[in-house]
Order: C-alpha cells, then sequence, then structure tokens
C-alpha cells in the first residue's frame, strides 16, 4: 500500500470558478504513477474558498456557477453579521460550505479516474482571496 501526502499553493486567482486539474496533478505526478488502484482526496484549508468536480472543457459553465451563486447567495450586508472583512465575507463562507472542501477521485492505472468532461474546480468566492492551499493525499496499491 502506497500513502502519499503534499500540501502545495495554488496561484491566486480571480473571483470565479476555475479548472485545477492540471496544477494538481502536475505536483504529484510521479507519486499518482506509482498507484494502480487507489484514492486522491484533495482538500482546501480555507473557509471562503471550495473544490468541486464538474465540466472541464466549455468555459460557460464556470461563468453559469459564478452567476447562480451569486444569486443564491447576495451580497447584500444587510443580512449578515459576519462582514468585517468586506461584503465578500460571510457569502464566501456560504458559499464555500455549500460546496465543500474536499473532492475524491478515484486513481487507475496512475491517473485520476475522472469522466471524459470532469475537472477539478477552484472556486474562489473573495473578490481577492490570495494563494489557496491544497492537502493532496494519495493512497492505494
Amino acid at each position: 500500500m502506497h500513502f502519499f501526502q503534499k500540501t502545495i499553493s495554488l496561484a491566486p486567482k480571480s473571483r470565479g470558478f476555475h479548472l485545477v486539474t492540471d496544477e494538481i496533478t502536475s505536483a504529484v505526478a510521479s507519486e499518482l504513477g506509482q498507484i494502480t488502484t487507489g484514492i486522491a482526496h484533495v482538500f482546501i484549508q480555507h473557509t471562503s474558498a471550495s473544490l468541486t468536480i464538474n465540466e472541464n472543457a466549455d468555459p460557460t459553465v464556470r461563468q453559469d456557477f459564478e452567476t447562480h451563486f451569486n444569486r443564491a447567495v447576495p451580497e447584500d450586508t444587510s443580512l449578515y453579521r459576519h462582514t468585517l472583512e468586506g461584503t465578500d465575507d460571510m457569502t464566501s463562507h456560504i458559499k464555500s460550505s455549500l460546496l465543500g472542501t474536499s473532492v475524491s477521485i478515484p486513481i487507475t492505472r496512475g491517473r485520476l479516474n475522472t469522466g471524459t468532461w470532469q475537472g477539478i474546480y477552484l472556486c474562489e468566492h473573495r473578490n481577492r482571496g490570495g494563494s489557496r492551499k491544497v492537502v493532496i493525499t494519495l493512497f492505494g496499491s
């Protein structure tokens, strides 16, 4: 059984939904190649950004996600008490909780076994979120 864990920093991204599959897989490429069957667990160490898996081909999907979440969780400070860091403060925490802080992906023959049109998204909910730390844990045989 193989176990690997690595923490990486993703470069700051603008608010929105960003494909980060390549950044994640390249960070653990040699370790990933040692696993025939297993699981990759990817966890973001932040409360105002999240991870999800979805469409990796058409960028309008990512734009529509941003539009939907902004409508579902409006930046209206009169609705929230936790606004110390700006209008996007509490809304970012809510969006992060709705989407989640981690994804798990099967590993098959040294590669992430995602569907044809699937990719890992970094969901940046802050207007200026900065770099994001992600813990990647691989285990399998």
